[in-house]
C-alpha cells in the first residue's frame, strides 16, 4: 500500500570505481525491496525508471512516501503562471504529473527522519552492498548494477517480513497498458503556419492524420520517452511526424559578365515650371 523512494549517492564502488547514486524502494509494510539500480545521479528520469521497473513486477502502487525534493514538488517560492492561477491549483512536476495519472498517492516527508526505514536500508546497503561489490571487484556502473540485481532477491529472503494481511495492495494493469505513454516526460507546443513545431533545437513536420489536413495553431503535446525517443499527440491521438528539412540558403552563381552595373546616384535637382507654364495660370471655366 505505501512504497519509501529514495536516492543515495554514495562511494559505492571506494576507490575501483566513479561515485554513483543507488535509487530505490522499499515496502513499509514488509521491509522488502521492489526494485533499486545504481546511476550517475538523482534525478526525474532515476525515478521514472524505478517506477516503471516496479509497476512492471508487481503492478501499480497505492502511495509513495519521499522527502520534498524538487523532482516531487515545486519550489513554494516559485511564481504561479496564469494558467495555473485560472485553474486554481499550481502546476506539478513531471514525476508528480505521473503519479496524479497513475492514480498514486503523493506523501511528502516533514524530515529525513519520518522516512527512517529507507534512511536505515541505505545504511545497510553501505555495509552489505559494499562488501559485495568490493568482493566482485566491481568496477563500473554496469558491473554494478549486475551484482545488485544477484544480491537484492537474497536480502529480501532474509529480511522481508510476512505482512499482517496477504493479500496484495498493487494494482493489476493490463497487458494492453500503455508504459510509454505514461512513463515519459511531457511538454506543450503550438503547430506553426507550415505544420511544424520547433523543440530543442529540432523541427518535427507533422503528416496528415486522423482525417486531419493541418494543425497549424493547434496545442500538442511532446513525449520524451526514457530512451529518448520522441512521440506527439493531439486530444490524446497520436501523430505522425518526420524530422522537418533544414532551410538552407541557395546560392544562384550568375556569370559576371551578364552583371549590368547600377547608375551612379546623382543629386538630383526638383524640377520647377516656369512663370508662364499653364500649372501656373489660373483654371477658368466657361460660363454660359
Amino acid at each position: 500500500m505505501l512504497l519509501q523512494i529514495d536516492a543515495s549517492p554514495h562511494a559505492w564502488l571506494e576507490y575501483r570505481g566513479p561515485r554513483l547514486t543507488l535509487v530505490g524502494a522499499i515496502d513499509d509494510a514488509t521491509g522488502k525491496v521492489p526494485f533499486a539500480f545504481f546511476q550517475e545521479q538523482e534525478d526525474s528520469a532515476g525515478y521514472f525508471k524505478l517506477l516503471r521497473g516496479i509497476v512492471k513486477r508487481y503492478g501499480i502502487p497505492l502511495a509513495l512516501y519521499h522527502d520534498r525534493h524538487s523532482i516531487f514538488e515545486s519550489p513554494k517560492n516559485e511564481q504561479e503562471t496564469l494558467e495555473e492561477q485560472l485553474e486554481g491549483k499550481k502546476n506539478l512536476t513531471q514525476f508528480g504529473r505521473l503519479l496524479e495519472e497513475l492514480g498514486i498517492t503523493s506523501i511528502p516527508a516533514r524530515s529525513p527522519q519520518a522516512k527512517g526505514r529507507i534512511e536505515r536500508l541505505w545504511k545497510t546497503f553501505q555495509d552489505r552492498l559494499i562488501s559485495e561489490l568490493r568482493l566482485a571487484q566491481a568496477k563500473t556502473i554496469e558491473e554494478a548494477n549486475k551484482v545488485l540485481a544477484d544480491y537484492l532477491p537474497r536480502f529480501n529472503r532474509r529480511f522481508q517480513v510476512v505482512p499482517l494481511e496477504p493479500d496484495i495492495a498493487y494494482r493489476k494493469w493490463r497487458n494492453d497498458f500503455p508504459l510509454n505513454y505514461y512513463f515519459c516526460f511531457k511538454y506543450t507546443r503550438v503547430v506553426g503556419g507550415d505544420n511544424v513545431i520547433k523543440f530543442n533545437g529540432k523541427q518535427l513536420q507533422l503528416t496528415t492524420g486522423n482525417g486531419r489536413v493541418s494543425y497549424t495553431h493547434a496545442r500538442v503535446e511532446i513525449h520524451v520517452r526514457l530512451d529518448d525517443s520522441l512521440a506527439l499527440y493531439y486530444q490524446g491521438n497520436y501523430l505522425p511526424f518526420v524530422p522537418a528539412p533544414a532551410i538552407a540558403c541557395q546560392r544562384r552563381e550568375i556569370d559576371n559578365s551578364q552583371i549590368i552595373p547600377a547608375e551612379p546616384k546623382t543629386n538630383r535637382i526638383p524640377y520647377r515650371p516656369a512663370p508662364n507654364h499653364p500649372w501656373r495660370k489660373p483654371f477658368l471655366t466657361s460660363v454660359t
